[in-house]
């Protein structure tokens, strides 16, 4: 059974980006190829602990298991060795990267207080957007009552997009609320 994001995709979103941006051969219509969420937490006293609860937390909202990030080079002044865990990163495809999307976009978004929308500014030039989280119980799969740590992390979105124009096209098309112009950024 297809996820009612991807159903949406094809469906409604593919065939009004190839009118919009008048492409004429199929296969050249953006769509999302992977999401990739990272964390990182950084110069913690407990990071054995710290790493054991962005694992949980990260799995529990993605539905697959993060690798851990290392350190590549020590740096004094942080009190970092090189191969020390700082972060956990998670890359989502196929019918789980729609699942996820469909649940940030619908279940996720709306319970942010005082949410007016995604910034517009956080494209990369090729197509690529960036979103950061501060708090991930916003996701309704974290119960509040086991939470330790607030873990915040960046979600980008990679599309086979150029531009950031088509880019734009593509996640309004999937529901993303981006910011309205003249609002604040």
């Amino acid at each position: 059974m297809q996820p009612n994001l991807l159903k949406k995709y094809n469906e409604e979103v593919a065939p009004e980006l190839k009118k919009t941006l008048s492409i004429s051969n199929v296969h050249q219509v953006p769509q999302v190829q992977k999401v990739v969420l990272n964390s990182g937490f950084g110069n913690v006293d407990d990071r054995k602990q710290a790493a054991e609860d962005v694992v949980n937390d990260m799995s529990i909202i993605t539905g697959q298991r993060p690798v851990l990030t290392k350190a590549k080079n020590s740096i004094s002044n942080f009190k970092l060795r090189a191969g020390d865990t700082i972060g956990a990163r998670v890359t989502l495809r196929g019918k789980i990267m729609w699942e996820f999307l469909d649940r940030l976009l619908n279940a996720a978004m709306p319970t942010i207080r005082d949410f007016r929308g995604v910034p517009t500014k956080s494209f990369d030039g090729n197509g690529n957007y960036t979103l950061g989280v501060s708090d991930q119980t916003i996701f309704p799969e974290i119960e509040l009552d086991k939470v330790k740590r607030t873990i915040g992390f960046d979600i980008t979105i990679v599309t086979s997009a150029t531009t950031d124009e088509a880019a734009k096209e593509l996640l309004t098309g999937l529901g993303m609320p981006f910011r309205k112009p003249g609002g604040a950024s």
